[in-house]
């Protein structure tokens, strides 16, 4: 018989609401043991929330996690669930301070059993790099923490200690550990496929140990946790994963490193890329409006790819009667665009109205006298004065519609078509943004339900359509060719020798170099959005705005 039955709680918290995730917790570990859990592991600091950036500065902040960590293990106790070995993940002043120190606290896991807390583990390695700035929140542990349990021996450690080397990780093989926990916040990357497997592997074979490694679940701001956790046996095998994108609970027998079984798993192989994608941006765009208690989303819609994607996905997210879209046609605005507006929200069974905005433009025009490109941006701030006006007056979350190239090439209308508190495509490039809609139509497709993306979206041309004949590609290059530039310059950060040996023209690097360079003010004034790339616009690519550096 095994000795141990491991849960793995995959937990969806919400950062600050320290007594609502400590009620969420205990809740798991009931579950969990009716099923014969007796060992219970949560992920990185599911106690507070994560990522908690400087709240981990406020002293009453530390006061009441670890007053919280203390009260799970008294709970648990009470509730008849004692002899059940319980991680979990919170924040705790650190005991010592290292002098001329910013910070005062540290990343924890604590073990509760039998009402209290009998080991408490401090993460090692802090990540100071791509979104994260730990070393400014936090001070490094230095000692692994292993604990035994029904006769086998456990190790505890946290997120990027098992990334780098050296530090408490070394300590595993040498302290006879059965099982490492590994506790994690870790976001969800498109590409990364089984980067964390392989790494997880690696580390059950140097160590000779069994992992279980549980990873949040849920938004952030625009941090996104698929959770995806895992358990390894000794050699590397993968036993049992939970599943991408929902909260989970995964139980697994323990007789040995070796001897490793699974109650319950989702499949062992991940879903394609743009299956995660398209869910890695619903959670997002969900978790943001129910966290922050807005009641609803509006948006407007135009007819064009990217607000039909933005409104399939707030569909997904948060239902179809909670989305409200707003059709604002200028004289410009073609007949197929109010058109294949209707028909997504048609499609999609949105709330729908219609406020034309040429009398608004008009009067502006008549007093101030704007031509050229000053009258076109006046229609895009016009729309966005109805937008915000509306979000006032209704309580709604404005979402912003553009995608990652119009951002990186500052192809948007600051105060106008950029205005929102959410931007639910901004860390989508345009050509995955028709990928997504293709892909969306073809999932309803085989489910036998209405495509929620009209065609037309998808095979027109792209306009902004604040002049007649207007088309993106006037002054853009076709998108293909600048997605594709873009993914050099922003993504892989490749020299111009690089860039030009893929074959690229010198003018058209100089000229898409200048207008992301020039366009950084623009992006520090936008909203935020779900991050699925290695390199999004926001805290993991900052640039400064004053810059005249320049490439060619």
């Amino acid at each position: 018989m095994p000795n141990v039955r491991l849960a793995m709680a995959q937990t969806n918290p919400i950062v600050g609401d320290i007594s609502g995730n400590l009620q969420l917790c205990v809740e798991v570990v009931e579950t969990a043991a009716r099923e014969g859990a007796n060992l219970v592991v949560f992920g990185e600091m599911s106690l507070t929330g994560y990522s908690i950036e400087d709240l981990a500065l406020d002293s009453s902040f530390l006061e009441q996690s670890e007053a919280a960590a203390a009260e799970f293990a008294t709970r648990l106790a009470s509730a008849g669930f004692g002899h059940i070995a319980v991680v979990i993940g919170h924040a705790a002043r650190a005991q010592d301070t290292p002098s001329g120190s910013w910070a005062v606290a540290q990343n924890c896991a604590s073990v509760c059993l039998n009402g209290n807390i009998i080991g408490r583990y401090a993460k090692h390695h802090l990540p100071n790099y791509s979104v994260f700035d730990e070393y400014r929140n936090f001070i490094p542990g230095n000692d692994l923490l292993t604990f035994e349990h029904l006769g086998l021996r456990f190790s505890t450690v946290i997120c990027e200690d098992i990334w780098q080397t050296g530090g408490p990780v070394s300590q595993i093989a040498t302290s006879n550990t059965d099982v490492t926990l590994v506790l994690n916040g870790s976001p969800f990357e498109i590409d990364k496929t089984d980067e964390r497997l392989n790494l997880v592997a690696k580390l059950a074979r140097t160590q000779s140990s069994a992992v279980a490694y549980v990873n949040l679940v849920g938004a952030q701001d625009d941090l996104v946790f698929d959770g995806d956790s895992l358990m390894l046996d000794a050699t590397g095998l993968l036993i049992a994963r939970a599943k991408q994108f929902e909260s989970d609970l995964v139980l697994i027998d323990i007789a040995s490193k070796y001897d490793v079984a699974p109650l319950s798993s989702a499949p062992l192989t991940k879903r394609d890329n743009l299956w995660q994608v398209w869910n890695a941006l619903v959670l997002g765009l969900r978790d943001y409006v129910n966290k922050n208690n807005f009641s609803s989303v509006i948006l407007g819609l135009s007819g064009g790819i990217d607000s039909a994607v933005c409104a399939a996905i707030a569909a997904d997210a948060i239902g179809a009667e909670r989305v409200f879209g707003v059709a604002m046609p200028s004289r410009y605005s073609s007949e197929h665009s109010l058109a294949d507006a209707a028909e997504s929200v048609a499609r999609l069974g949105l709330n729908i109205r219609t406020e034309p905005i040429d009398s608004m433009v008009a009067a502006f025009e008549r007093q101030l006298g704007f031509e050229g490109i000053s009258a076109e941006n006046l229609q895009a701030r016009v729309r966005g004065v109805i937008l915000m006006g509306l979000s006032n007056s209704e309580g709604h979350l404005v979402l912003t519609t553009g995608n990652k190239t119009e951002l990186a090439v500052g192809y948007s209308t600051i105060y106008g078509d950029s205005v929102g508190g959410f931007a639910p495509i901004k860390d989508v490039a345009k050509t995955l943004v028709w990928e997504l809609a293709r892909w969306r139509n073809q999932l309803a497709e085989s489910n036998h339900q209405s495509q929620p993306i009209p065609e037309n979206s998808i095979s027109k041309p792209p306009s902004a359509e604040l002049r007649p004949g207007q088309l993106d590609q006037d002054s853009l290059p076709e998108y293909d060719i600048l997605d594709s530039l873009l993914e050099m310059l922003i993504e892989q950060r490749s020299s111009t020798e690089e860039i030009l040996a893929a074959g690229f023209e010198p003018i058209l690097v100089e000229k898409i170099s200048t207008l992301v360079a020039r366009s950084e003010w623009k992006r520090r004034q936008g909203a935020i959005g779900p991050k699925i790339t290695s390199m999004s616009f926001g805290r993991e690519r900052r640039h400064p705005i004053t810059n005249k550096f320049k490439r060619i």
